[in-house]
């Protein structure tokens, strides 16, 4: 065993064991998920339904999925939804270029 030093800065007294975070912490936020879901959702009706408001509605919930989500996410799904929010809002307004009338 090595002796100790005087000028060793280390305090072996001040050492501790590493312990993990429990799960269901931060780092469990299940918002990019649930953006992703209804960024889908809103990007099928905005296809389907040729509503604009949908279309524009995926990009958002995209955006916000993107910007909430974590380096070890899913990069594919996430850009396919992304993808798929785009092309809503480029096909409704090429169906009808006329600009968006307000739902209400």
């Amino acid at each position: 065993m090595q002796q100790a030093n005087a000028n060793d800065p280390r305090r072996p007294n001040k050492v501790t064991r590493y312990k993990a975070q429990p799960s269901g912490g931060p780092a469990d936020d299940p918002t990019p998920d649930y953006m992703n879901l209804l960024g889908m959702i809103f990007s099928m009706c905005g296809l389907m339904m040729k509503l604009k408001w949908c279309a524009w509605v995926a990009v958002y919930c995209s955006f916000i999925s993107f910007a909430n989500s974590r380096t070890s996410d899913d990069t594919k799904q996430m850009l396919s939804s992304f993808m798929l929010s785009i092309s809503a809002v480029v096909m409704s307004y090429l169906q009808n270029p006329q600009p968006m009338q307000p739902p209400w």
